[in-house]
């Protein structure tokens, strides 16, 4: 069977918050092109990231995966940790 056509997302952010069991805020940034003035800008949003291991500090740099609902609001997955902080 090929590939499926509609691929999940994958989306790479700053974790933000870590208050939460198994859950993580992450603080994701978008670089767009404004419409009009052509000046770019960086748009970003809030998403929550299901954390299994529940091992991640706030500040860290992570890539997350779109996934089926886990909660109300979680929709994101932790794939792996680009860089942890200091």
């Amino acid at each position: 069977m090929p590939d499926r056509p509609n691929r999940r997302k994958v989306r790479e952010g700053t974790v933000v918050s870590n208050a939460m069991d198994k859950t993580v805020s992450v603080a994701v940034t978008d670089r767009v092109r404004h419409r009009r003035y052509d000046k770019t800008v960086q748009r970003t949003s809030k998403v929550y990231a299901h954390d299994e291991q529940n091992d991640l500090k706030v500040g860290d740099r992570i890539r997350i995966q779109e996934t089926r609902p886990l909660s109300k609001l979680k929709r994101w997955r932790v794939v792996e940790v680009i860089e942890r902080v200091k």
